[in-house]
């Protein structure tokens, strides 16, 4: 990835996982729970393409968020592969369905979720 396009993708993601964190710091409220939910969805987006064009530098296959993930696991960038897992199929249950009930399951991980993802921005970062 050139440098100013990683860069650029790791400042994005930074504000976008700060985002997520001010959601998260509010009252809750369905209005926040929805915020929340929706900045997940698109604070992971980004994550997994900047993992990927980290991976892509590094000589490694990354065309999807699951085998970005697997080679950010291989080279050290990560911990806790089911966390990460489970965040890709709560990103999925929640950009293809919508229901109260997997709402609030999946706000009541976003908080782990975020510390996740920040994790990841500063290892990222700091590479």
């Amino acid at each position: 990835m050139a440098d100013d396009l990683s860069q650029l993708r790791l400042t994005t993601l930074r504000s976008a996982i700060g985002r997520l964190q001010a959601a998260l710091a509010e009252p809750k409220s369905e209005w926040t729970r929805d915020s929340a939910i929706q900045r997940f969805e698109f604070t992971f987006e980004l994550a997994w393409k900047t993992t990927a064009g980290c991976v892509r530098d590094q000589g490694l296959t990354a065309n999807s968020p699951r085998q970005a993930f697997k080679a950010a696991f291989t080279l050290g960038w990560m911990a806790d592969e089911d966390l990460w897992l489970r965040m890709l199929d709560d990103r999925n249950r929640t950009t293809h369905t919508y229901n109260e009930a997997i709402a609030e399951e999946i706000f009541a991980r976003l908080a782990p979720y975020a510390s996740a993802l920040d994790s990841l921005q500063q290892r990222l970062a700091s590479r």
